[in-house]
């Protein structure tokens, strides 16, 4: 992707960040949750999704908080489908 396309659609992600992992550039959300249970119940919805999407993202479960990494392996890289399930995500909280 090029990096004014990646700065257009991330315009519309402004609660992601785009970091860099042993030089890999991903996508990373960090929610937050009243507790345990939620966080939990949270990360199974992301699994699931991801699941459907074929795609499987690093997921952190700690208490209250739960950490959300999306990237292509494949291309160790960023991917237009990494932004798709970031913005998918994200309407996980709306559920």
């Amino acid at each position: 992707m090029a990096p004014d396309e990646l700065a257009e659609l991330m315009q519309q992600l402004p609660e992601w960040q785009i970091l860099a992992v042993n030089q890999v550039m991903q996508l990373e959300r960090v929610f937050i949750f009243r507790n345990f249970r939620l966080a939990l119940d949270f990360t199974n919805r992301v699994g699931n999704l991801a699941e459907q999407e074929d795609h499987h993202p690093a997921i952190v479960t700690e208490w209250g908080k739960v950490t959300v990494r999306w990237w292509t392996h494949a291309i160790a890289g960023l991917h237009r489908n990494d932004l798709i399930c970031a913005a998918k995500t994200d309407a996980l909280l709306a559920d």
